[in-house]
């Protein structure tokens, strides 16, 4: 059986000399661009989601890929001697000897609990020379990182919220600090796979989903609104009653204000995320109601003020 090659930097969209965290960012926006919950049983996605997590498996930890990486010179090896001569397979050509580093430098140990494609079941899983324990090597191998999706309102984004979800059977009670933004990335220490061998677990990365509110519209840290008065609060001034996160109080509204005029409140805004007592502004853009069902003397009483302004 000819085996193919599974080339885990392209299938993650990284060169080979990628630093850890550039192979980590990219593993998470894949993983959630493919996760099951977004492809809604999508059966390519759900292929493209394993690949992807068995490439991040290997890539994303420096040990399982400094030996992947030396599978790569092997395999080059092979296609430019034995495969080249229309050779055998590349587990033949290793096990006879074509491969300089193979098998005297890997075990299935070092692999052990990862449901890898046949790639890797072919070429960890037998075939070695020798007692493979003694290769073996105990280096701790950390947890694998979680990544989930929680969804809040604008104002528990505003306040800050606690809640709870469920991971592989577990209740994880979450703290969501106030000034989160949408898409925002949450870390939860420890909350990710059990680490082996001594490694430590992994983490759990929160993506928050901020939900769509009718009543304010946020950019960054500020927030922005509309605020319906009379025709004739806005000619004379006055006072206008606004309803925020903080509660409802009294807005000056200065005479003659213009429709579609925009005032700042400065401090109204969302609180900025891990900034103690400092908020953004708020934006109040003042429309401006026309009366509806004239009464005659209302009719009469704005025929006169036409004409007063006519003259």
């Amino acid at each position: 059986m000819t085996m193919e090659y599974k080339d885990y930097y392209k299938i993650l969209g990284v060169s080979r000399d990628a630093k850890p965290e550039e192979i980590k960012k990219q593993y998470r926006k894949l993983a959630i661009k493919y996760h099951p919950d977004k492809t809604h049983g999508d059966k390519q996605a759900e292929e493209k989601f394993k690949e992807i997590n068995e490439a991040y498996e290997v890539l994303g930890d420096a040990h399982k890929r400094k030996k992947y990486d030396a599978l790569g010179a092997d395999w080059r090896e092979y296609e430019r001697t034995a495969a080249g001569r229309g050779g055998a397979d590349f587990s033949q050509w290793a096990r006879q000897g074509g491969g300089r580093t193979f098998y005297r430098s890997y075990s299935p140990e070092d692999f052990e609990g990862f449901n890898f494609s046949d790639f890797f079941n072919a070429f960890f899983g037998g075939g070695f020379t020798g007692s493979r324990h003694a290769f073996r090597e105990d280096i701790p191998i950390n947890g694998r990182d979680y990544e989930a999706r929680l969804s809040i309102t604008l104002e528990e984004a505003y306040r800050g919220t606690r809640k709870t979800i469920a991971l592989n059977g577990t209740q994880i009670r979450l703290t969501i600090p106030a000034g989160v933004a949408d898409g925002q990335v949450l870390r939860v220490k420890g909350k990710g796979g059990q680490g082996r061998k001594g490694g430590a677990s992994g983490h759990l990365y929160i993506q928050v989903a901020v939900s769509h509110d009718d009543r304010f519209e946020r950019k960054g840290d500020d927030l922005y609104s509309d605020l319906h008065i009379p025709l004739y609060l806005a000619l004379l001034g006055g006072e206008a009653t606004l309803t925020t996160f903080r509660g409802t109080f009294s807005i000056r509204i200065p005479p003659e204000t213009q429709n579609g005029k925009t005032l700042r409140l400065k401090g109204q805004g969302m609180p900025v995320f891990s900034a103690k007592d400092t908020y953004g502004d708020l934006y109040i853009r003042i429309i401006v109601d026309l009366p509806k069902k004239l009464t005659e003397e209302e009719i009469g009483l704005f025929k006169k003020l036409s004409a007063l302004r006519q003259k």
